[in-house]
């Protein structure tokens, strides 16, 4: 706890992996069982978005699957640079984000406190969305906030 406020990152949603092959790495995952897999909604619903690429952003590609205990999801990058396309060039194949479902205006404050940027945010109409932070250097993966609606 920190100053009275909860942690903003106690509850799981899902783990995302950067892959070259979208369409390939669902065929490998179905073969072991884990699927059904579905297209993320449109990106193009984020109408807020703090991104440095935005033609980037919008030609990222994911797929998802929700498993009984947290959601897998799978990104295959453009070729145009955003903090995915770094990640697969530099690292290969893996786990880019753990994401929490979280209070992410909360979170963003929290984190701030603690010196900790944020890479990217977007969101949608409705409130709800994302906040990568930047994590990565300090343990070793992009620590992800996201809320599903508006509180």
């Amino acid at each position: 706890m920190s100053q009275g406020r909860s942690e903003p990152f106690q509850t799981l949603h899902h783990l995302c992996i950067v892959v070259r092959d979208i369409e390939s790495s669902r065929r490998n995952y179905e073969a072991l069982g884990i699927g059904p897999w579905r297209d993320y909604p449109p990106l193009d619903s984020y109408t807020h978005l703090n991104v440095a690429n935005r033609d980037a952003f919008m030609q990222l590609r994911y797929m998802m699957c929700d498993l009984e205990n947290v959601q897998l999801q799978l990104c295959q990058p453009p070729e145009l640079d955003c903090a995915q396309r770094r990640f697969l060039d530099e690292h290969g194949e893996g786990v880019f984000h753990i994401s929490f479902e979280t209070d992410l205006e909360a979170a963003e404050q929290i984190t701030a406190d603690r010196g900790i940027g944020i890479l990217v945010s977007g969101r949608r109409d409705d409130g709800s969305g994302f906040t990568y932070f930047d994590t990565q250097a300090s343990t070793g993966v992009t620590i992800a906030g996201r809320r599903t609606t508006n509180p």
